[in-house]
């Protein structure tokens, strides 16, 4: 029986829980958040991370968002506690609190409409997916925000993601992008020269690889099953896998334009529906891919069952924790992948709008940025990448002993740095597939858009499955009853 990964989250993925018994989604004192947060354990009398969805308190700001991927405790909750210090500094009676709400995002994007909506929770800040920006903004039910938040050091393709109706409704917090991870040893023990995939491949190349891997009168890794596998349970992994391989296939061409408009033809989704039953053949995909989500496939990957896995960023971290650099390797995913994360928007009820764009700033701030970068998530800003002189506070050595360290005082975070601390893949695979990044449509109608889409494509992975034209015109009338035209 497959072990289960508890996920709490869609597109850009929520792992909770273990693989190996040692695939931890804790931040283990990286920089200047955790220093902030040990001169601060006294001070500002915030509640914990994990908090319940309660009002709150006079003077507090309150931030909801989903549950960070980096744990409990986990960076997230260190920046606020860093700002709440820097408030203490300055004698100010303001602190912020984190909010982490339950379920799966379509029940946290449930819960906040419903909160927002009615004003039963005192929300100032919320941390949005960047596919529900234009539903709230539409709605009114958050703020539009100067434009000098988002200055040129946001990367373009994520900057986009926090405007609609040519005004900023948000400010990027942390990014998402698709990217392919691969099993080293997989490839070497099929004779494969040259395991380095990092300057990219094609699906065919990928497919190829796959051959070479099954070779007849090959030995195949111990426990090894199929090729690749993916996100194609009943959600919104197998919206994003959908769209990837319709992007792919039509040169980038949206299935809506700016204003959320339907714009796709039936060739087009005849296209896109052929590229991604070629991605997902029985040949070589994973059969538990059409159930799985992000923890579930995370985990048949690093338990050998495939070779690759399309996955997101903070997995880098996490699947770092129980497979060495020999035997784990990542690389741009083939063809086009679609843009993720989460966008920290102003409550439209906050009654300390200025204070709460205060902590907006200083949360998406150059060097709160590169302390995300450092704990695994993607950054929003270029600098976080590329500027050596931008830290996550103290500077140490990557790989350095910290006050979270194993007992032995090794460090228990085994993720591979470069020589400035940053996860090594960070500036050479992760930024440029961030810049050419695509996105999901951008509507209002989002979460009616990818209900009907995903449970469309669903046809797709049955045991009789419909023609790639039959599907598609299908397709075509049940989108245009729930977008506009």
């Amino acid at each position: 029986m497959r072990r289960r990964l508890r996920t709490s989250g869609r597109g850009h993925g929520r792992v909770q829980g273990r693989v190996h018994g040692r695939l931890s989604g804790r931040v283990y004192g990286y920089g200047l958040a955790l220093a902030l947060l040990l001169t601060a354990c006294s001070g500002g009398g915030q509640a914990g991370p994990g908090a319940t969805a309660t009002p709150g308190a006079s003077g507090d700001i309150v931030v909801a968002s989903g549950r960070d991927v980096t744990g409990k405790g986990g960076i997230r909750q260190q920046l606020i506690d860093a700002w709440n210090a820097q408030q203490d500094r300055e004698h100010s009676d303001v602190h912020a609190r984190l909010v982490e709400l339950p379920g799966s995002a379509d029940q946290q994007r449930s819960q906040l409409l419903g909160a927002l909506q009615s004003g039963s929770a005192q929300y100032d800040v919320v941390n949005l997916d960047v596919t529900w920006v234009p539903e709230f903004a539409a709605a009114h039910l958050i703020r539009p925000l100067p434009d000098a938040l988002v200055g040129a050091d946001v990367i373009k393709s994520v900057a986009s993601t926090a405007r609609w109706g040519g005004k900023l409704y948000a400010v990027p917090f942390n990014s998402d992008v698709g990217l392919l991870y691969y099993r080293r040893d997989h490839l070497k023990q099929a004779h494969v020269q040259d395991t380095d995939l990092s300057k990219g491949i094609t699906w065919r190349q990928l497919r190829d690889l796959i051959d070479a891997v099954e070779a007849p009168g090959r030995s195949r890794p111990k426990g090894y099953e199929k090729g690749w596998t993916t996100q194609l349970g009943p959600y919104e992994g197998r919206t994003v896998n959908g769209i990837e391989a319709f992007l792919s296939a039509t040169d980038g061409a949206g299935l809506t334009d700016e204003n959320g408009r339907y714009t796709a033809t039936v060739q087009q989704l005849t296209d896109g529906i052929a590229e991604l039953r070629a991605r997902t053949q029985g040949a070589y995909t994973l059969g538990d891919a059409v159930r799985s989500d992000e923890g579930e496939s995370l985990t048949d990957f690093a338990d050998g069952r495939t070779a690759f896995l399309r996955h997101w960023p903070y997995a880098y971290r996490t699947l770092h924790q129980s497979l060495t650099d020999a035997q784990l390797g990542v690389a741009p995913l083939p063809g086009r992948a679609v843009l993720g994360g989460q966008n920290l928007a102003l409550a439209g009820s906050s009654q300390q709008a200025d204070k709460a764009k205060e902590l907006i700033r200083f949360l998406t701030s150059r060097e709160s940025e590169r302390c995300l970068l450092d704990a695994g998530f993607a950054a929003t800003r270029e600098s976080a990448y590329t500027a050596d002189d931008v830290t996550c506070g103290v500077a140490r050595t990557p790989g350095a002993a910290s006050p979270s360290a194993a007992p032995s005082g090794e460090s228990a975070d085994r993720m591979p740095r470069d020589d400035h601390g940053r996860p090594a893949y960070a500036r050479t695979i992760l930024l440029p597939a961030l810049r050419r990044a695509v996105q999901r449509p951008r509507t209002p109608l989002y979460g009616a858009f990818t209900q009907t889409f995903a449970t469309e494509l669903g046809t797709l992975f049955t045991d009789d499955p419909p023609g790639d034209a039959e599907l598609a015109a299908e397709l075509d009338k049940e989108l245009r009853k729930v977008l506009p035209g």
